[in-house]
């Protein structure tokens, strides 16, 4: 959960020109919707659905583990905390 959080904060952070720290991650899961995050970017709050969260891991993945991940290799999971699975 953590990294998908990391991940978000990056990728959001070099959009936005502003610092990781600037960004606040909340993870979301329902039944209907799916997985999705309310993010808050200088204050102003947003909604990602699952195809902004696969994205931002596969930036993340790109530049802290130099690995290239397509989003059908991703599969967004949930038990008690929301985390991704990354098939080779």
């Amino acid at each position: 959960m953590d990294e998908i959080v990391n991940a978000v904060c990056l990728h959001l952070s070099e959009r936005h020109e502003v610092p990781p720290s600037a960004i606040e991650v909340e993870l979301l899961w329902d039944e209907e919707q799916g997985f999705s995050a309310e993010v808050w970017v200088q204050g102003r709050s947003r909604f990602l659905v699952e195809a902004n969260l696969k994205e931002s891991i596969m930036r993340y993945m790109l530049t802290e583990y130099q690995a290239r991940v397509y989003p059908s290799q991703i599969k967004l999971e949930v038990d008690d905390e929301i985390w991704a699975d990354i098939s080779a």
